[in-house]
């Protein structure tokens, strides 16, 4: 199994030699590079990828080609244009690498598999998915009641390497403000 993996599961579920195997033969290695589009807007997303190494964005694109981003997924965790997934239906969202990245790709049916299989893994995912639900709903919650310098201010506090490591139009778009007022933001420090 991949290390990065299997120091994420440390902790979280208890696996045997055989589930372990098992859940190293679902993962398959796929490297990103930057700015390459994973999941077009449109297709069906066959696959949750976990990544290791870089930087997902999950994004949407108006009919005047605006994008605004849903998510941003980064090492040790999992992501992908979800509802997609889950319903094998064509995507509203895209999945871009905003860096070079290493990930690991697990295909729907391999999904199913795991939870199928594997003893744990269901109330493993419910968990991160839990996580996962409660974290977006959080983003929601900031974007309706707090204003931009609130929201800034809770990235800094929260996540400050984002600020120095992705464009200042990612970190606009996802805090929902303009480019404009995010420099005048930094520039206020």
């Amino acid at each position: 199994m991949h290390p990065a993996l299997k120091k994420y599961l440390e902790g979280k579920i208890v696996l045997s030699a055989e589930d372990e195997q098992l859940i190293d033969s679902c993962f398959k290695l796929r490297s990103g590079k930057r700015n390459e589009i994973l999941i077009e807007k449109g297709s069906i997303a066959r696959h949750s990828f976990f990544v290791v190494k870089g930087c997902l964005r999950v994004f949407l694109t108006d009919a005047e080609g605006n994008e605004s981003t849903r998510f941003l997924i980064f090492e040790n965790h999992f992501g992908t244009a979800f509802p997609s997934f889950i319903q094998q239906k064509p995507s509203v969202a895209a999945v871009q690498s905003l860096e070079p990245s290493e990930l690991l790709m697990l295909s729907y049916n391999d999904r199913e598999l795991l939870l199928r299989e594997v003893p744990g893994w269901e109330t493993f995912y419910r968990k991160g998915i839990e996580q996962d639900y409660i974290a977006s709903i959080q983003r929601i919650e900031s974007l309706i009641t707090m204003d931009a310098k609130e929201r800034y201010q809770i990235l800094l506090q929260t996540q400050p390497q984002l600020i120095q490591r992705l464009p200042g139009k990612i970190i606009a778009d996802y805090l929902g403000i303009s480019q404009e007022t995010l420099s005048r933001l930094k520039s206020k420090k």
